[in-house]
């Protein structure tokens, strides 16, 4: 139980005598990955992982660069999807005096990991693909259409099971865009297959290739985006902070908002701290309960700490020119 005081000499809990009934009410301030995702994880890295090893022997069987080169990206994405899980099982642990909010940030840092390995994937991707146009080889079509083909299969029902994560956890979305793109990457590889088998060029598997480099690259701009900006504690997309200090400010009693902090915990838990300036003192404690509930509910905000300050003196830690 937190407390603060305000500059009257009043003691203020952070959720006062409702706070254990706040916290009883599980589900109300914390938003957890459902038990189901971890089994989503170890079929998508065993499938993944399998798949990694007959592609690659078939790449080299049938000389195909988009072959190995989707082998490479689903190599990434396996290192990924265990980056992701390890980062599920983690935001799972409870709170320690060290670790006071958990280690929920872990999600952020795994969603930004998995941009950056789908990067540097992509990377390498183009990387051999540019050396292969200008050095076309012999293609076995028919072993690249098959091969891809089940790529499809086990990229596309990997994704399946990420998908009714993939808007509420930043990390969950990156699972599922790494499956979505290799898949996107799979189809590309069929195509390409069928191509050469009907036109005997051979410099249309790298050219696939960049062209998948570029639509993977596209999907992942939004991925990291929004790592980057959770990493540097900027405001939830889901979070409208605009609104929140709308609702604060209106709240009877209240003459002004200063210092309110909104940031993400997790990738599915938020943060807030807030200064109310109430001349009239705090309502009492059901007053900053009401005023949790509705952060948590109207506004998706876990963790709402407020201080609640009469305005006779400015508070000597909390500048008043801080937003």
């Amino acid at each position: 139980m937190q407390s603060h005081h305000d500059h009257s000499g009043h003691h203020h809990r952070d959720e006062g005598s409702h706070g254990d009934h706040c916290h009883s009410q599980g589900g109300l301030g914390h938003v957890h990955v459902p038990a189901s995702f971890g089994r989503a994880f170890l079929v998508g890295i065993g499938l993944n992982t399998a798949f990694v090893a007959i592609e690659a022997l078939y790449g080299i069987y049938a000389n195909s660069m988009a072959l190995l080169a989707d082998a490479g990206h689903n190599l990434s994405d396996v290192l990924g999807l265990i980056v992701a899980w390890v980062a599920v099982v983690l935001t799972k642990r409870l709170p320690t005096p060290k670790f006071t909010y958990g280690l929920g940030a872990s999600s952020i840092l795994a969603a930004l990991a998995n941009a950056m390995l789908l990067l540097v994937a992509v990377g390498a991707i183009a990387w051999e693909a540019i050396q292969r146009l200008w050095e076309p080889a012999p293609v076995g079509g028919m072993t690249v259409m098959i091969v891809a083909g089940i790529g499809i299969l086990i990229n596309g029902l990997t994704a399946y099971l990420f998908a009714s994560g993939r808007k509420g956890d930043l990390n969950i979305r990156g699972a599922y865009l790494h499956m979505m793109a290799d898949a996107a990457v799979s189809a590309g590889v069929v195509i390409a297959g069928l191509l050469i088998m009907q036109t005997g060029w051979s410099w249309i598997d790298p050219a696939v290739s960049l062209v998948i480099v570029a639509v993977i690259l596209w999907g992942t701009w939004g991925l990291l985006r929004g790592s980057v900006t959770l990493s540097l504690n900027s405001v939830p997309e889901n979070v409208d902070a605009d609104g929140v200090r709308a609702f604060l400010n209106q709240l009877e009693g209240v003459t002004e908002v200063h210092d309110l902090h909104i940031w993400p915990i997790s990738t599915v838990e938020t943060a807030l701290t807030a200064h109310l300036v109430m001349p009239g003192g705090s309502p009492g404690d059901k007053f900053l309960f009401d005023v949790q509930m509705v952060l948590r509910q109207r506004y998706e905000i876990g963790h709402a700490t407020i201080q609640v300050e009469t305005g006779e003196h400015a508070c000597p830690l909390a500048p008043r020119d801080v937003v």
